[in-house]
């Protein structure tokens, strides 16, 4: 009876997909979402590394009057410990009332260094304008800055960029349309029409006929309950329904700045035949003196010299049969010797030639 057992669950492992990916490894669930916060404050208790300028004169006699504090007119405060900042957080979905969240706070004006300064209470706004977290606390730097008597300065990693762990508090929630309606809508990160129809048809199997659709290359509809316990509980067992997501199409993508090349396992040739020649340019300037006749009335000049040398390095033709696959393109650019520049142009020529069964993509 044990040996049947373990013959089932072996045969069992072996029929699972060896491929398989999880509904929640390749989409997110629509209208579940962060969103970006953004405000502007002072840090205080810089040791004479901070700013003077007007928007930060501004903003500290702004916060004197808060306070209830009015300068003298004409009195201008040395705000050399005080430092204009932006800071920044990201509110994760369904964060709640009285959490905090992490914020990242970034010099916008002269100040050297942040280090060793305390963020004063700062407002963070969503893109309605409103208020959804309010951020205060001490820096922690890992950057520093020190400059010598004589003018040397050293500088190590980025000092005017600081982090403040748990340091805003959220105000208000973002609400999200995760308990209305009817569906749920999962949206793949890579739009692809067989996955999503794949998708479809693995939940279909699992909870059964007509409960899920593809909309489009992207966005596949499940009907769910309406309790929000309910759906909560559903969606659990649906994001981790398995499933084999299509191959991608073929693609050659191409980094000209980094010389990186990247080729997808579908990218075919069809017959063509290549060489590529290397030639070499290299110029020489010598410079000769040339002295005037005595008594000439002539000056000495200095007269350059080129000198230009042309070599052509032997190139070898390669040729390519129908249906070459990714492993003999990488064997034959190898056996040639070419740099990732040679095997641009080559790739680039066997495009404009329609030798290509994919897409070339330069970026």
């Amino acid at each position: 009876m044990k040996l049947r057992t373990c013959c089932i669950s072996l045969m069992l492992l072996l029929a699972l997909p060896l491929q398989a990916a999880r509904i929640k490894d390749v989409s997110e669930v629509a209208g579940v979402r962060s969103n970006q916060l953004v405000g502007y404050g002072l840090v205080v208790g810089l040791p004479g590394t901070g700013e003077t300028t007007p928007f930060t004169d501004q903003s500290f006699n702004a916060m004197l009057q808060n306070f209830g504090i009015q300068l003298p007119a004409g009195t201008k405060p040395k705000t050399k410990n005080v430092a204009a900042v932006a800071v920044n957080a990201t509110l994760p979905a369904f964060t709640k009332q009285g959490q905090k969240i992490d914020i990242t706070v970034s010099s916008i004006g002269s100040a050297k260094s942040l280090r060793g300064g305390t963020l004063l209470q700062t407002f963070l706004k969503g893109l309605d304008g409103k208020v959804y977290a309010v951020a205060q606390g001490s820096l922690v730097v890992g950057g520093f800055s020190v400059t010598g008597a004589d003018g040397s300065k050293l500088v190590g990693n980025i000092p005017t960029v600081g982090r403040i762990s748990n340091g805003a508090m959220v105000e208000q929630e973002v609400p999200n349309p995760f308990g209305r309606g009817d569906f749920l809508t999962f949206n793949l990160f890579d739009s692809d029409f067989s996955t999503a129809q794949r998708m479809a048809d693995s939940v279909n199997e699992f909870l059964g006929p007509e409960m899920a659709a593809a909309i489009d290359a992207t966005s596949v509809r499940v009907r769910a309950p309406r309790d929000v316990s309910q759906r909560v509980a559903f969606l659990a067992t649906v994001e981790n329904i398995e499933f084999d997501p299509a191959v991608g199409a073929a693609k050659i993508i191409v980094n000209s700045r980094t010389g990186t090349i990247v080729i997808g396992q579908n990218v075919k040739l069809k017959p063509a035949a290549i060489t590529h020649g290397g030639m070499t340019v290299s110029i020489k300037e010598n410079y000769q003196v040339s002295q005037p006749a005595p008594f000439s009335g002539g000056e000495t000049v200095v007269v350059p010299n080129s000198e230009i040398d042309v070599t052509e390095k032997d190139s070898r033709m390669f040729k390519f049969e129908p249906g070459i696959t990714l492993d003999e393109l990488v064997r034959a650019v190898n056996q040639v010797g070419a740099a990732p520049s040679d095997l641009m142009a080559i790739l680039q020529a066997l495009k404009q030639a329609g030798a290509i069964e994919g897409q070339l993509i330069i970026i």
